[in-house]
């Protein structure tokens, strides 16, 4: 049986014949020892065939195609044709991935193979690539092998699977960032302004508009009525601007010098420009975020949302944690504390900062997390696998948690989820999102139609909260109370006919049981009152 070799290179396909292999041997040691030697390699393997490609672009498509494990039709037409005047009937051809070697083989019926020794050989055709090719400049690989490498690490980049969540996560960092750095710069400018003005810390409690003002007002033996009405165009209230020229008269504070107060008038500016571009970084992240997640935007909020996913590394991930894992994502040193010491485990981590969670209940915090984390989770995974962005299903979502709210608080019975999602499909023209939004795993789903064995099982998976009440509404209540009432009726019923059963044949009487009613205690009475007069009689 022949033996071939397809090496892929960034100037074309290769076709190798292998033959002679006793002659390195047939181990892996063997050929590894052997490779750096090129006249004894080469009388080994040996050029078969070779197809340069067409162009740059060309060698860029045949690189994406099998690096993903596809066959193309090139590739199969060199194939085709390579063996088409071959007289072996019986070949292998060794390839480097076992994922294109199974393409080749399902699309030509072409046997292939990938293991070490045939990386090996693969390895030592590389490595003597330069000297198979004919009319081949010194130089000329490097530099298709250098243009190919850029051209596919762009494409790669450019198609990144996780779009462009990754200015979302560097945006959500920088604007932690900056809370920090202008909250630590703004104390900065108070603590020194003050030793001139410091009766303008108690007036004004903004830090932005105290920078501001500590910038327009400068010297306070400057400040007179004159200014009153530009003094108020800065504050924006005029009252606060006659209080502030009031104090500016009777101050404590002690004189700077020109020179410090125009270092912390720059500082004051410097501190303006900061939370400047802070709220321009914040509307940067709120149209990101509706570019990109949609969905979890409307449902949770741009912060949350972007911390999620900053939290998971990209939208994808964040789409693959289950609901149970985004509930606690970023309280994971409270998790495994708890776990260690054997304490209670955290109930909500970054979701927490949801407004829902803080209108929630001290007792329903738990519930609401657990229940707010479900459908941030079935948000995400909408937004990472849709391919045209909507804030339907992200708005059905919210209408339903916020009914739950009113369910914990009133008591009114929310909608059903399948009755939610249908709606939501329905006022979305295309109706791309049925074919996993409808087969949700939530436990809004209608019980009554499901056997008793599913309904069983489902109760022991459940906690002992009052959820199941929640989403199957008051009238499933009732439904179920009326059957627990039939199924112990039966269960009493059942275990009297065996108990009577028992006393006839073991003892000839009837073990009396505590819970019986009057009428089943007359019946046994009797019963053992006729046994006596049996007895009676006999003797």
């Amino acid at each position: 049986m022949k033996t071939y070799l397809l090496f892929e290179s960034s100037s074309g396909y290769g076709l190798f014949n292998a033959e002679g292999i006793d002659e390195i041997g047939q181990n892996t040691e063997a050929v590894r020892n052997s490779v750096s030697d090129l006249n004894r390699f080469g009388q080994v393997v040996k050029l078969t065939a070779f197809q340069p490609f067409e162009s740059a672009l060309d060698a860029l498509n045949q690189c994406n195609a099998v690096s993903e494990g596809i066959m193309t039709d090139e590739l199969r037409n060199f194939l085709e044709l390579s063996f088409q005047n071959s007289k072996a009937k019986e070949f292998i051809v060794g390839v480097a991935d076992s994922k294109l070697g199974a393409s080749i083989s399902e699309g030509t019926n072409i046997s292939c193979r990938s293991n070490e020794f045939m990386l090996e050989l693969l390895r030592g055709v590389r490595l003597h690539f330069e000297h198979y090719i004919k009319n081949l400049k010194p130089g000329d690989l490097e530099k298709s092998q250098l243009g190919l490498g850029h051209s596919y690490s762009r494409a790669k980049v450019k198609f990144n699977v996780n779009r462009v969540d990754s200015m979302v996560i560097q945006a959500i960092f920088l604007l932690d960032t900056l809370d920090k750095d202008v909250n630590s710069f703004s104390m900065r400018v108070r603590e020194w302004y003050s030793w001139h003005f410091p009766e303008l810390v108690k007036i004004i409690n903004d830090n932005y508009l105290y920078a501001k003002l500590a910038k327009y007002i400068e010297n306070k033996s400057e400040l007179s009525e004159e200014k009153l009405s530009a003094l108020t165009e800065v504050v924006g209230d005029e009252d606060k601007a006659k209080e502030i020229i009031e104090a500016a008269k009777a101050s404590m504070g002690q004189e700077l010098s020109p020179v410090d107060l125009i270092n912390v008038q720059q500082f004051a500016q410097r501190v303006m420009d900061l939370s400047e571009y802070r709220r321009k970084l914040y509307d940067y992240l709120v149209t990101k975020m509706n570019e990109i997640a949609p969905n979890l935007t409307s449902l949770i909020g741009e912060m949350v949302g972007a911390r999620l996913i900053s939290h998971a590394g990209s939208l994808t991930n964040l789409a693959k944690c289950p609901s149970s894992t985004l509930q606690i994502l970023g309280a994971e040193k409270a998790l495994f504390r708890a776990l260690k010491t054997r304490g209670n485990t955290p109930k909500y981590g970054l979701i927490f900062h949801s407004s829902f969670i803080g209108r929630a209940s001290s007792r329903n915090k738990g519930r609401m997390a657990r229940y707010l984390a479900n459908k941030c989770s079935i948000a995400s995974r909408i937004d990472c696998f849709s391919e045209k962005g909507s804030t339907v299903f992200g708005e059905k979502l919210r209408e339903q948690v916020e009914e739950r709210l009113d369910f914990y608080d009133k008591g009114v019975a929310p909608r059903k989820n399948i009755d939610v999602m249908k709606a939501a499909i329905e006022t979305h023209k295309d109706g791309e999102y049925q074919t996993f939004v409808l087969y949700d795993g939530d436990d809004d789903m209608d019980l009554d139609n499901q056997p008793d064995s599913a309904v069983k099982k489902s109760k022991k998976k459940k906690s002992k909260d009052d959820d199941v009440a929640a989403t199957n509404g008051s009238g499933l209540e009732e439904t179920k109370s009326e059957k627990k009432k039939k199924k112990e009726k039966r269960r009493l019923e059942q275990e009297e006919s065996v108990a009577v059963e028992n006393g006839e044949k073991e003892d000839g009487t009837i073990k009396k049981k505590k819970k019986k009613s009057k009428d089943d205690g007359e019946d046994v009475s009797a019963v053992s009152e006729s046994k006596k007069k049996k007895k009676k009689s006999k003797e």
